[in-house]
């Protein structure tokens, strides 16, 4: 096929009411991670209507729908994301959140709206031969434990395999129905660090009998300032904030412990490691320079998104052809983590971001709402995918 035969934004322009109304409907019905049953059931029944082999139930409330076209060997997977967030929605909107205390803040009612979108256009047109796998999620914003890992662990790549997978998320600040996209990290890992510092408590009057353990916590925040500026390339991105720290009961009383909690945030894998050995080496050394000890605890949570070189520039291609080179561009890197890095521990693919508004609120805000105008960008673009990548990718 030749590049004008492929799907086109004209292709999805008449769907844009229809696309919206089924935007606006799973705004209105948000479900949190783990309890995405009625979200599932109803994109499981679209899949099923538009005569895809639907599996319901992959790792918790995941859908995946299946489409073979023709002789084609290849096989490509999308992923979109369901969950909602535990926020009370304020936007007032006239299909704002029917569920008090949970709300779409994310988009992953639009990620899911468009992936349908181009469900229905694929299945209707078959203008592809090969196999092609959408993948529906559950959990993603679940921190840890997340609806990837358990889709994973419950066979998703050897019960439905695929050559290479993408994914895709909303981006506020970057105008409607625009991409940005970006090989290698873009997203990172998310790690959480708590520190307990044991000391010797006593009366406040009184310290040269203690070991003070809120002066030696004050003494380890101030020293893990240098682990960035000091231990990381200067070439590289990281951040180390301390967002907690706890100790003491009373004004007149030194505790026995006090402590403090972590975000720690990494682009490549190296860094990662390397900064939870600093710290561990910072926090040891100060205590034991106080005369204290510390425990130690690391929450790894979502791994870095690390999209492959030949399937971003793969997909680079797709969108300039999309809706032309000025309408994208190179992504920042961005310091939220998500959970498709784990599917592209496994598979070949990219992670890519489409345009919010220039004036939306932020990402897990009361006041955010997915862009409507976004909806038909977003739907031709996986449409436009899969019918390339299955007609004439290398890699």
């Amino acid at each position: 096929m030749r590049a004008n035969e492929f799907a086109t934004l004209r292709d999805f322009e008449p769907k844009a009411a229809e696309l919206a109304a089924v935007r606006q409907h799973l705004h209105a019905h948000p479900e949190l991670s783990f309890k995405e049953s009625e979200t599932a059931a109803f994109v499981a029944g679209k899949l099923e209507g538009w005569g895809y082999e639907v599996t319901r139930n992959v790792g918790g409330n995941g859908v995946v729908g299946v489409l073979k076209q023709g002789e084609g060997g290849r096989s490509v997977a999308i992923r979109a994301d369901m969950d909602a967030l535990p926020i009370m929605e304020a936007t007032g909107l006239s299909y704002a959140s029917t569920s008090p205390g949970a709300m779409h803040a994310c988009g992953h009612d639009g990620h899911t709206t468009v992936l349908l979108g181009a469900a229905e256009y694929l299945a209707r047109t078959r203008r592809f031969t090969g196999t092609v796998v959408l993948i529906f999620q559950p959990a993603e914003e679940a921190g840890k434990n997340s609806g990837a890992q358990a889709m994973i662990a419950d066979g998703l790549f050897e019960r439905f395999p695929c050559d290479a997978i993408f994914g895709l998320h909303n981006h506020p600040g970057a105008p409607a129905g625009t991409f940005l996209t970006r090989s290698g990290p873009i997203m990172a890992a998310s790690d959480t660090i708590t520190i307990r510092i044991i000391g010797k408590g006593g009366h406040a009057s009184r310290p040269h009998l203690t070991v003070d353990p809120i002066v030696v916590a004050a003494n380890i925040v101030m020293s893990l300032q240098t682990v960035v500026a000091r231990s990381v390339d200067p070439t590289d991105t990281a951040v180390v904030t301390v967002g907690t720290i706890h100790g003491g009961t009373a004004v007149n009383v030194i505790p026995e412990t006090a402590e403090l909690g972590l975000s720690v945030r990494s682009f490549q894998p190296k860094t990662r490691a390397l900064l939870e050995k600093r710290i561990r080496e910072v926090a040891t050394s100060v205590a034991a320079a106080h005369r204290a000890t510390v425990e130690i605890e690391i929450d790894h949570g979502y791994p870095v998104v690390l999209n492959s070189e030949a399937e971003t520039a793969f997909a680079t291609t797709v969108l300039k052809e999309l809706v032309g080179s000025e309408n994208v561009s190179t992504c920042p890197l961005i310091p939220g983590s998500e959970d498709f890095a784990y599917f592209l521990e496994h598979k070949p693919g990219s992670f890519l971001r489409l345009g919010n508004g220039e004036n939306s609120a932020i990402l897990h805000s009361a006041t955010y709402d997915f862009a409507d105008a976004s909806l038909t960008a977003g739907a031709a673009m996986w449409a436009r995918l899969v019918e390339r990548y299955l007609a004439d990718f290398r890699g």
